[in-house]
């Protein structure tokens, strides 16, 4: 018998650091983040990230719906 694997959505935020360095984070996966120089290096790299996550924690019991990023300025 063939068991099929059901594929998941995570929402994936990309930031760039002062290096240039491109980050990413999962939001829905506590300390799920890689980072790369290329965006295409990025989404291979937080994938495999996402995937180990999974395998060690296990897959959260609840997903967040994505509504939107907004930038908040504060005095600091």
């Amino acid at each position: 018998m063939l068991v099929r694997a059901m594929s998941k959505q995570f929402n994936v935020v990309v930031e760039r650091d002062p290096e240039g360095f491109l980050v990413a984070s999962v939001p829905g996966l506590p300390g799920c983040h890689t980072q790369a120089r290329t965006l295409d290096l990025l989404m291979e790299r937080i994938r495999e990230a996402i995937e180990l996550y999974l395998e060690v924690e296990g897959s959260p019991l609840e997903l967040l719906d994505f509504v939107g990023i907004q930038r908040v300025c504060v005095e600091a």
